[in-house]
């Protein structure tokens, strides 16, 4: 059948990634996160540059030390998998390669949280 709409009649409504409004203000908001609590997190470590290891254990141990490091970590890796996502989405062409790549950084992205969450809870409560 000849298809007699015009080039942007067939276009419209079609995104490149067709959730792109979302990606990019999900990434926005996780570097606006991002800013106080590494701010948090730089000043801490300065804080603590001559602590022993006891001191360090007590510091995360705290419940509100918990949750900003948890936060931190979380955020921080959600919002390098997004931009990742968009590297790949950019600059990877073929769609089986892009697929698997993307797959592969939420993976990475979810373990790494999952490992770094695990030990905080780990070290804070003693374990």
């Amino acid at each position: 059948m000849d298809d007699r709409r015009t080039p942007l009649a067939r276009a419209r409504g079609l995104g490149s990634a067709r959730d792109g409004l979302h990606h990019w203000w999900a990434q926005r908001i996780t570097a606006i996160a991002l800013i106080p609590l590494v701010v948090w997190f730089a000043v801490s470590l300065v804080m603590l540059s001559g602590a022993d290891h006891m001191a360090v254990r007590a510091w995360i141990g705290s419940p509100v030390v918990m949750v900003l490091l948890i936060l931190t970590i979380v955020i921080g890796l959600h919002h390098g998998q997004l931009g990742m996502q968009v590297v790949v989405e950019d600059y990877v062409h073929g769609d089986g390669w892009k697929l698997a790549l993307i797959v592969a950084i939420r993976f990475v992205a979810f373990f790494f949280g999952l490992a770094a969450v695990v030990a905080i809870l780990r070290i804070g409560f003693g374990g």
